[in-house]
């Protein structure tokens, strides 16, 4: 039978609405794409962003558009990275593993992925909100606070004063600017924070050269594909990869190999979405020094066959699952 390429909007209800610096999330707005050949089908799944300027609509139509004869080695010139190619390019590792009769880190030549501590996320609140998150977490080993530019130290200081044996990690999603930066990192050092996730805005990184940080900062929204590893030299000791920035895993295996050589540090990064999206993700689990891949946790439920989580640990997917 020829191959087949079909893609499905989910929504996908949260627990509790999830605030960043650029808003709230209710619902985890997701595609699904799938690939089928004969009697195997591959799925991958993508959240499109509209901070990139991605719409469901857009996204549906960039995979029904594809050429399904392009396959997996097609994608990068067919398509710019991001959502839609993610969905595709971890549709076509899935059917590619279905039909080998394979585990996709077998085809990918990378280690066996084993149970990694991931993050998981106090949303951005009030101070007393995210001091009885942070309450809530304390015992899992790595807390990732999301913050804007407001109250920064009075609420790290609260949870680390609730979470005190924890490892702590920040993302302000570009909302700080260098003064404030200047400011308070070693505060922010003091209190036992290990990792700056984009403080500035994207734009505003060359003012990050002439800057020595005791604590690592890391490329988010500045960094998308092995392509932006050359302009961040100096200016950030990590890069966080997302499939969802990259394209697929395909591109971010390029990614976590040139960054590697590069002397970057790595983080697995994740947007909110269902077990399916995180799966991929974990093939480059052993590239990183952190693994932020707690998506699933925020929903109401997650999809059949989900990834498991225990004791602050994310478990490798089934085959039932991906891969």
């Amino acid at each position: 039978m020829a191959r087949q390429i079909s893609a499905t909007p989910e929504s996908w209800p949260l627990v509790q609405p999830f605030a960043i610096s650029r808003g709230v999330k209710t619902v985890a707005e997701v595609v699904v794409a799938e690939v089928t050949e004969d009697s195997a089908t591959g799925r991958g799944e993508c959240v499109p962003y509209a901070h990139y300027g991605e719409t469901i609509e857009g996204v549906l139509n960039a995979i029904r558009g594809y050429d399904p004869s392009g396959g997996r080695a097609g994608l990068a010139s067919n398509l710019p990275p991001g959502a839609a190619r993610n969905a595709l390019d971890c549709a076509f590792w899935d059917l590619e593993a279905k039909r080998d009769r394979k585990r996709v880190w077998e085809l990918t030549g990378t280690a066996l992925p084993e149970p990694t501590v991931t993050a998981e996320t106090i949303s951005l609140g009030t101070i007393r909100e995210m001091a009885e998150a942070a309450a809530r977490l304390s015992r899992n080993p790595l807390i990732k606070v999301k913050l804007d530019a407001e109250n920064v130290v009075e609420r790290m200081r609260v949870v680390r004063r609730n979470a005190p044996e924890a490892r702590l990690i920040i993302d302000p999603n570009e909302s700080w600017d260098l003064d404030l930066l200047y400011d308070i990192v070693q505060v922010l050092a003091e209190l036992g924070v290990e990792m700056i996730e984009q403080p500035l805005p994207a734009a505003a990184d060359d003012g990050l050269e002439e800057f020595t940080s005791p604590v690592p900062l890391c490329a988010d929204e500045s960094c998308h594909t092995a392509a932006d590893l050359e302009r961040l030299r100096g200016k950030y000791q990590m890069i966080n990869i997302k499939l969802d920035k990259s394209g697929g895993l395909s591109e971010a295996l390029a990614l976590a190999r040139g960054a590697t050589e590069a002397g970057f540090e790595i983080m697995i990064g994740c947007m909110v979405a269902t077990s399916l999206a995180m799966a991929p993700a974990m093939v480059l689990a052993p590239f990183a020094r952190f693994v932020d891949l707690d998506g699933p946790l925020l929903l109401e439920r997650d999809r059949d066959l989900g990834l498991k989580f225990s004791n602050g640990k994310i478990y490798p997917p089934g085959p039932g699952l991906w891969g």
